[in-house]
């Protein structure tokens, strides 16, 4: 039996730190292995994981002992939550530990996409030399529109202000007499003026049944031919196969993907040849400072409920 079964990777120094006072199975690579986790911990009383281990059905169904589940970040919809309540498993989102990391990755895409440098490698590689044809935008000026408005968006609205960008946000969770807009000098818009008005737009939203595919066919029709789209949240808030279309027909300035409908994407995806379009494994929020704090408030966490705190 073990006390911690972790099924992605975390911090060497963060398992040699739980080691220390329970049994820890360690393997990354049991993610791709769900019969093996259910076997592993079916009998352990805590599990740690991140965003690829689907903690449902069978596995919840195998794991008669489970109390904790500790998530190497913050979102959870891979973890059946209403299980999870029905049967008082302490879930562990490390909440805010990413927050940094993801702010300047959509940062950084507003700046490339919006200096269109999607292809020039290529060009100056071959010989050519096309300044005239890469003479695009500057962020300054440029407005920068926030679909949710929680704690990672405002860490990106904080670091647009730097680069003189005006803010919008749409967020109807959020009170529009809520101090955080005058705060953050951010605009509070309907989703459809936010989406036409926006030079930038960056997703911050969960991926539940209202906002799954929210950035549709429709909603891309709406935007600006030249706007830039960044989606650091959870795939499914686009159609991707709706994106493809607007990127292939011009109708875009150029996209952004952190995530994705399916990770990793498989052969023959939509995405697969499309022009104007940056696409990462799902590492906006993983650098080497935000695996430590993530690793950090982790580990602190399931220590905890595993001595008896809540």
């Amino acid at each position: 039996m073990h006390d911690i079964v972790i099924t992605e990777f975390i911090d060497a120094w963060a398992v040699d730190d739980l080691r220390r006072d329970f049994g820890v199975h360690y393997d990354p690579k049991l993610v791709d292995r769900p019969d093996d986790i259910a076997r592993l911990a079916a009998d352990s009383p805590a599990l740690i994981v991140r965003n690829r281990t689907q903690v449902k059905d069978a596995v919840l169904a195998a794991c008669k002992k489970l109390k904790v589940i500790g998530r190497l970040g913050v979102g959870l919809d891979n973890i059946d939550m209403e299980e999870c309540r029905r049967r008082g498993i302490q879930v562990f989102p490390a909440t805010g530990a990413n927050t940094v990391s993801v702010a300047e990755y959509v940062i950084a895409a507003a700046l490339v996409g919006l200096r269109d440098v999607w292809h020039a490698n290529a060009d100056v590689l071959a010989g050519k030399w096309p300044r005239n044809q890469l003479m695009f935008r500057e962020t300054s000026g440029k407005r920068l529109g926030l679909i949710g408005f929680g704690a990672i968006a405002r860490a990106v609205a904080k670091r647009a202000r730097a680069l003189d960008m005006t803010l919008a946000a749409h967020d109807p969770l959020l009170p529009a007499g809520d101090p955080a807009w005058a705060e953050f000098g951010v605009v509070h818009l309907d989703l459809d003026v936010l989406l036409a008005t926006s030079d930038v737009v960056s997703l911050h939203v969960p991926l539940t049944p209202a906002t799954r595919n929210l950035i549709d066919a429709a909603a891309l029709a709406k935007m600006k031919p030249d706007a830039i789209l960044v989606n650091t949240s959870r795939g499914g808030i686009i159609d991707e196969l709706a994106l493809a279309a607007a990127l292939q027909a011009g109708r875009l300035g150029g996209a952004a993907l952190d995530v994705y409908d399916e990770e990793p994407l498989k052969a023959g995806s939509p995405l697969d040849g499309v022009p104007r379009l940056l696409l990462t494994p799902h590492i906006a929020g993983v650098t080497r400072e935000s695996n430590a704090r993530v690793s950090t408030v982790t580990v602190a966490s399931v220590r905890r409920a595993l001595k008896g705190g809540t």
